[in-house]
């Protein structure tokens, strides 16, 4: 029966089946189940429902069948999210802790303003990619692509590490995006494949890796691979390039008196 929770005590997994199940129904249902002590919930038949995971905040896991709309994981605070799929707009935003695993593209302005957390995708993303990302007290976003992103990558980053792989790129294939870290003034962007300095704003810095920086990319490239079946050592052999911030506030004197 559509919507039907199986079970209706705590168990170790519970299953949703979301055909013609609204938004705020859904969501209802994955509280429920998580205030029931559930820990993992299994979503079948998953079209465009908004807001799945939204303001979660235990460390339960929940595996999606079907495309999620809009704000998956939207301030979600500890669960893991996955997607066996494309994902649409907005995945993780204001997120503060948890993951979220895409095993396919996501829409625009994944990653936005998130505080924490780390959100994986297999693909490609859309435009404004890790848009104001920001870090907060110990918490350290991090966004890491295997595909490659339409323009305003990184756009106004204030924090977090954003890391693009291009795996899908051909040999000596350069990524496309244009205003790439626009307004960054804080974190930093790592780049598997190569980019023109007429794609970057005029706010980002050009650095080569260096032993700190490898080790960051070993411990989240790692990770990455182990989610979707990738050789980590043969991502890593291929050279990145470290974007950083130019200035701590690069539009501060626009708001002076």
């Amino acid at each position: 029966m559509a919507g039907n929770v199986q079970g209706r005590k705590a168990r170790q997994l519970t299953k949703i089946d979301a055909s013609g199940v609204s938004y705020r129904e859904l969501n209802a249902m994955l509280r429920d189940a998580v205030w029931n002590g559930t820990q993992r919930i299994e979503l079948q038949n998953v079209y465009g429902q908004r807001y799945i995971g939204t303001d979660l905040n235990k460390p339960v896991e929940i595996e999606i069948f079907g495309v999620p709309g809009n704000d998956l994981g939207a301030f979600m605070n500890g669960p893991r999210i996955i997607v066996r799929g494309n994902a649409q707009d907005g995945c993780g935003n204001t997120m503060n802790n948890g993951e979220i695993i895409i095993h396919g593209h996501a829409g625009d302005i994944i990653g936005l303003s998130a505080r924490g957390g780390k959100i994986f995708v297999r693909e490609d993303v859309g435009y404004r990619a890790g848009i104001h990302m920001k870090e907060y007290e110990d918490k350290k976003p991090v966004l890491i692509i295997g595909g490659t992103a339409q323009d305003f990558f990184g756009e106004y980053m204030a924090g977090g590490i954003v890391i693009l792989l291009g795996l899908n790129l051909k040999e000596g294939e350069r990524h496309k995006a244009r205003f790439i870290g626009t307004g960054m003034h804080g974190g930093v962007i790592y780049l598997r494949g190569g980019v023109d300095d007429f794609q970057l704003g005029k706010e980002v810095g050009v650095a080569e890796v260096e032993e700190e920086d490898y080790q960051t990319l070993q411990k989240y490239v790692g990770e990455f691979a182990a989610h979707f079946g990738y050789d980590a050592a043969e991502i890593l052999k291929h050279k990145f390039t470290k974007l950083f911030p130019l200035w701590l506030r690069p539009y501060g004197r626009l708001y002076a008196y």
